[in-house]
């Protein structure tokens, strides 16, 4: 009888075994059967502006039902293609991340079509600590001295924001960026309309500037006067009282001069709170 359970127990056994590997032959098979592509995808880090080889590329299989839009399956295709933005390794090189057939490496590839270069010079403070990193962006602030009446005259110290949303392109001669660790530089890229590059221009060449972080999906602008230092310590000259023309001043009436004695011949009239007063002695 315990021969017979043990018989039964082995046959069991061998009959699940063999339904595993069946199953498991026919995953295998249906997975192969799956169509699809070659993609070029980057075989090493490639930063932005780099110009690509033959090193920096490899080809993987891309289920055909998520190819990813714009890829390219011809390396030689994308030789001697510069990248607008950086890439991983193991990502697919697609063609809205490439530079225009012809490109040259370097800076240039990566501005935008219509935005202008520009470098201005910074420190510790005025580059935020060296958070203000590629590819984040920031506002730039000026402060400088103005003059009250436009002449020259009663120049007023004043702080103004100038330009907003401004992308910071590169640091120091680096355009890529490592989100580890903040870096002190003592230069700053940012990519800007030819317009926007005037009033930096203007804006270093007359006062002090500082960049102001912001929020990197944060895109509003906010229109500001800019703040005077008789506004920041709320010191701003009371406005004159005007005095209604109905309402005129009191005078009293002029005191006759006393008649001069041998013990007072020298008086002087003082006036005083509108009223006239004689002091002989």
């Amino acid at each position: 009888m315990k021969n017979i359970k043990a018989l039964a127990l082995l046959l069991l056994a061998a009959a699940i075994g063999l339904a595993a590997a069946f199953y498991a032959a026919a995953w295998t098979s249906q997975r192969a059967n799956i169509a699809s592509n070659k993609v070029v995808v980057a075989a090493v880090d490639v930063g932005p502006g780099s110009k690509l080889t033959a090193q920096m590329l490899s080809t993987v299989d891309w289920p055909s039902g998520s190819l990813p839009s714009g890829a390219i399956q011809d390396l030689k295709a994308l030789e001697d293609r510069v990248v607008k933005v950086g890439v991983v390794r193991g990502e697919a090189l697609l063609e809205g991340k490439l530079a225009p057939v012809g490109t040259q490496g370097g800076l240039s590839a990566v501005i935008a079509e219509g935005k202008r270069a520009m470098t201005v010079r910074v420190n510790d403070v005025v580059g935020v600590a060296g958070f203000a990193l590629p590819g984040n962006y920031v506002d730039v602030m000026v402060n400088a001295q103005r003059s009250k009446d436009g002449n020259g005259g009663d120049d007023q110290k004043i702080s103004k924001t100038v330009l907003e949303h401004v992308l910071v392109l590169a640091v120091a001669q680096e355009a890529s960026r490592d989100d580890t660790k903040p870096k002190v530089v003592s230069a700053v890229t940012l990519e800007l309309s030819l317009e926007d590059s005037e009033k930096l221009d203007l804006a270093r060449s007359i006062g002090t500037l500082s960049l102001v972080l912001r929020n990197q999906v944060d895109t509003k602008t906010v229109s500001t006067a800019g703040i005077t230092k008789q506004q920041l310590f709320n010191d701003e000259a009371p406005a004159p009282v005007k005095i209604p023309a109905s309402i005129k001043p009191v005078v009293s009436p002029k005191p006759p001069r006393p008649k001069s004695t041998s013990a007072l011949t020298n008086c002087v009239e003082i006036i005083q709170n509108n009223a006239a007063v004689y002091n002989c002695f």
